[in-house]
């Protein structure tokens, strides 16, 4: 068995940046507030529409944006020059908000949805792997069994098209979510509880792809942080979710990696989340390798760096997307997913409990940080996506990400641009 961990690494210098001071409160209101009402009208079946009034942005959004645009922050939430946001707090709406900025319209639009409940954090992670190819299916969420406005809305906007590797299917429901209604075809994926759930996920998946995914994950049902960034990948890479308690594996986990037979296993997170008795059961199931860091936050960097093969994101250079969210919110890793399978691609990174930037977060994005010799031009960019509101990352935390996403001169005879 081998394990992966965040290693120190040596820093190139650091350029530091002023924030930005220009007030952008106004623009992120009104971007969000008409996001769902105009932004996708011309996904809408491929055609123009008389019925604009009948597409609107729920109060609920619009109150969110008109929340994230009067933070009292003195420079830019919405977005800053190497970053973008989805300020939205509500999982409906944030996972919409995600699902049309990846389909935005045209003959951009996906063959189905996938639905899960807000009340089934785990329920959106293991979701996340049928935003993979063959499927591309982004996240969709339902409230206690009802269609939220800003989910009816999206899919509205999206028009999904019916999969032709799902018999049809438009609409993709998980466990509890709610009924799309109208006329969208709809699959449904049952699981009274998340192992089997997960189960038959992978199961899913691996009949619409037509073959067993060679790795799969492993996270822990219990600690949610650590499992987060298991979506991003799922999402990139098609290999399933699946979850282990801090002591044993679960009958339908034991199936699923039966049938996967003998796969790759990569068990995220440390052994205080799931033991090492665990890991030893796992690894007569497959080979085992675990990839921890001392917390959630050093695990995803971990993760971030870690390629095995085939596997992993192996980001340990500049030029790459990234998201970063909030480890309380575990649900904004399944509703999020699709950015990390989409546009700059890149993993899911966490801030610190208290939304700031984690000292070995701050170094990694340092040590990958872009440089150039002589055009900045010819260089190479990182980019990310922050995922929720103020509340959840701060706009101070948005403008230190910034600063050390920036290209850089990489000798003292380079003049910034």
């Amino acid at each position: 068995m081998r394990e992966s961990a965040t290693g120190g690494s040596a820093l190139n210098g650091r350029y530091a940046r002023a924030p930005m001071t220009l007030d952008l409160r106004p623009l992120v209101a009104l971007t969000f507030a008409l996001a769902l009402a105009v932004g996708g009208l011309g996904a809408c079946k491929g055609s123009e529409r008389s019925d604009v009034t009948g597409v609107t942005s729920p109060d609920a959004t619009r109150d969110e944006a008109k929340r994230a645009g009067e933070s009292g922050a003195p420079f830019a939430v919405l977005a800053t020059k190497n970053t973008q946001r989805v300020p939205l707090d509500s999982g409906p709406g944030l996972a919409a908000a995600v699902a049309t900025a990846v389909f935005p319209g045209r003959d951009q639009r996906p063959g189905a949805v996938a639905l899960a409940d807000t009340g089934d954090w785990r329920a959106a992670l293991v979701a996340s792997v049928l935003m993979a190819p063959p499927l591309r299916a982004p996240l969709l969420l339902t409230d206690q069994g009802e269609l939220p406005g800003e989910t009816a809305a999206a899919l509205d906007l999206l028009t999904p098209t019916g999969a032709p590797q799902a018999a049809g299917a438009q609409a993709i429901r998980l466990a509890t979510a709610g009924d799309p209604g109208g006329e969208l075809r709809t699959a449904s994926i049952a699981g009274d509880d998340p192992y089997t759930l997960a189960l038959n996920v992978a199961e899913y998946r691996a009949r619409v792809a037509r073959r067993y995914s060679r790795s799969v994950l492993v996270v822990p049902a219990d600690d949610p942080a650590y499992a987060m960034p298991a979506a991003a990948w799922a999402a990139k890479s098609g290999d399933p979710i699946l979850f282990a308690s801090r002591r044993t594996i679960p009958g339908p986990t034991r199936r699923a990696l039966r049938a996967h037979r003998h796969p790759r296993i990569y068990l995220l997170g440390p052994r205080s989340a799931v033991s090492r008795g665990v890991e030893a059961q796992l690894g007569t199931l497959g080979t085992v390798t675990r990839i921890t860091g001392g917390s959630p936050q050093t695990t995803a960097i971990a993760f971030a760096r870690f390629i095995d093969g085939a596997f992993g994101w192996g980001i340990v250079d500049p030029g790459h997307g990234m998201v970063l969210a909030d480890p309380k919110r575990p649900l904004d890793a399944g509703a999020a997913a699709a950015l990390s399978a989409s546009g700059a691609y890149g993993p899911l990174l966490l801030t610190a409990e208290d939304g700031g930037l984690p000292p070995p977060l701050r170094d990694y994005l340092q040590d990958i940080r872009p440089g150039y010799s002589n055009d900045p031009v010819r260089g190479v960019y990182n980019r990310a996506w922050i995922v929720g509101g103020p509340d959840a990352v701060p706009a101070a935390t948005q403008a230190e990400v910034d600063g050390l996403l920036e290209i850089a001169p990489v000798n003292s005879t380079s003049e910034s641009p």
